[in-house]
């Protein structure tokens, strides 16, 4: 490209003014942009440029000329090759620093909001070994048969003995699983071929330290079958549930829609505050146990609930915040779409004996406008979308309920500032924004906004 003020395969030194939305370094050479992996604010590096484009470049990181305060080695041995980090060569509390700023700067670029504060990171007391959920691909290199995570950019798998951000339960899952494979020399799926039985390992830690391991097969007919419950079940004492999901699809989902129970439970439990919940082979439950409380303590202290209220919970899933919620409010709506989702809600309700809490199957910019129009008065209306946000729709029909507060769970900083945005043309302002970390080591980051009612809409 002519007159770029960088070029492809040249060498050049630039400083990093902050991290991308995955965790790149983002420095400029003459004012133009360069991402460049595995640097961090406040240092000199020097690149290689390895792609130019319009607006941008990518660099590759060469040397760190004057490195961040906030370097660290990371504790992972191939955190290097592999693409499930972005954050381990970053100190904890340099992490939080920078999550902050990404919703600071979203919320200021995307939202205009200028004078929102956005609250210091609640992080973890352990960032380490947090996530009760793994799903790793099986595969086969130089003979022998590897369960990890894809290197970075790639579907080339890099095993993984000691996942440092997972339960060790479910790094025992892991390594079981890899042995009893080789043993009985299971065939592992290749994607290229569609040929082979085994693709995805899952394993799941619960309450009590109970385990939950899902083989996933491209195939209906499990060999071995007896066998291989007999040596998971002599390697895993803590193993409650050993289940099959057969995934006959060429495509990258990981799980299919036929699971059948091979020994034990069909569901293990996990706990949230005073709640239990089922949690099946298929079923959503937030990955941090321990942060997904933090982050429903805040979105609670939000609601300022008294017992008096009503409260509408739009993309309530498998009604965790619902049935949290229905502890200090007078009536709990759940509205999702997914109605597997809301069958699981309903049982939450029954097995927590809650009786407060109602859900309903449909399309929230349908059911909202129902139940005002049934006389549903909300107080609260609390939201927790995917990662795309609200659509302008969803928006408007909170608004025309005209609840006091909105308070907007998000996992993703730039809708979470659209969003905002827009529900400020309705007379909605946000007053606070809290991050909490629920991914430490990653460039994820959660929040909870408080929204209040303002004014009438412009």
């Amino acid at each position: 490209m002519a007159n770029m003020p960088v070029e492809k395969g040249k060498k050049y030194t630039l400083t990093i003014s902050s991290l991308g939305s995955n965790a790149e370094g983002v420095g400029r050479i003459n004012g133009f942009t360069v991402f460049v992996e595995g640097a961090l604010p406040e240092e000199d590096v020097t690149v290689k440029i390895i792609e130019v484009k319009k607006s941008y470049a990518s660099g590759q990181l060469l040397s760190v000329e004057k490195a961040s305060p906030d370097r660290v080695e990371p504790a992972c041995p191939i955190y290097k090759e592999c693409g499930g980090c972005q954050l381990q060569h970053m100190s904890y509390e340099g992490q939080l620093k920078v999550k902050r700023q990404q919703v600071q700067d979203a919320v200021e670029r995307i939202g205009h909001q200028k004078d929102v504060p956005v609250l210091p990171v609640l992080g973890a007391e352990n960032p380490w070994n947090y996530r009760n959920k793994v799903a790793f691909p099986v595969g086969r290199d130089k003979g022998k048969t590897i369960i990890g995570c894809f290197t970075k950019g790639t579907h080339r798998i890099i095993d993984a003995s000691n996942c440092l951000i997972q339960d060790k339960l479910n790094n025992e899952a892991i390594n079981a699983v890899r042995e009893v494979v080789e043993k009985l020399h299971i065939p592992v799926y290749d994607e290229d071929s569609h040929k082979g039985v085994i693709r995805h390992v899952v394993a799941r830690t619960g309450e009590g330290g109970k385990l939950m391991v899902v083989l996933v097969t491209a195939t209906k007919e499990l060999k071995n079958e007896k066998e291989i419950i007999k040596l998971l079940r002599q390697r895993l004492p803590r193993m409650v549930s050993l289940q099959q999901n057969i995934q006959t699809y060429r495509n990258n989902v990981i799980l299919g829609r036929e699971t059948k129970l091979l020994w034990g439970r069909p569901a293990i439990k996990a706990r949230l505050g005073a709640l239990s919940f089922n949690v099946s082979a298929r079923s959503f439950f937030q990955v941090n146990t321990k942060q997904a409380e933090v982050l429903y303590d805040k979105a609670m202290e939000f609601a300022s609930l008294t017992g008096k209220e009503v409260v509408v919970d739009a993309y309530c899933g498998t009604g965790t915040i619902s049935l949290y919620l229905a502890q200090k409010a007078y009536k709990v709506y759940g509205v999702e779409i997914v109605s597997p989702a809301i069958a699981d809600a309903k049982k939450n309700a029954r097995e927590n004996n809650v009786r407060n809490a109602e859900f309903i199957v449909g399309d929230c910019t349908q059911v909202i406008p129902r139940l005002y129009k049934q006389g549903v008065r909300a107080d609260v209306v609390v939201v927790d979308p995917p990662r795309a946000g609200c659509t302008e729709a969803v928006l408007k029909t909170f608004a025309d309920m005209k609840p006091e507060r909105i308070v907007y769970v998000s996992c993703n900083p730039a809708t979470l500032a659209r969003d905002l945005d827009v529900l400020e043309e309705y007379g909605y302002k946000a007053e606070k924004i809290q991050p909490v970390d629920m991914f430490s080591a990653s460039s994820h980051v959660e929040s909870v906004a408080l929204i209040t009612r303002s004014k009438a809409p412009q």
